[in-house]
């Protein structure tokens, strides 16, 4: 269950980080209101999705069965 809910969260941070992007990119023209914390949300919450992908993933691999070179 709770690997389900890191893919869920990595999701989230995905569309969060998407959202920061794209209010990063259609900000005003003006360099007075040019703001850093939108490309910092960007890269804050792509950094959380990697983590948690490596959580979901992570409890996706088989840890008790052995695995030869010869199957």
């Amino acid at each position: 269950m709770k690997d389900k809910v890191y893919g869920l969260l990595a999701l989230i941070s995905v569309a969060v980080a998407g959202y920061f992007f794209y209010a990063y990119v259609h900000q005003g023209d003006a360099a007075e209101s040019a703001s850093v914390l939108p490309f910092v949300g960007v890269v804050v919450f792509i950094l959380v999705a990697l983590g948690f992908g490596a959580l979901f993933l992570s409890g996706r691999v088989n840890k008790t069965e052995d695995i030869h070179i010869t199957e």
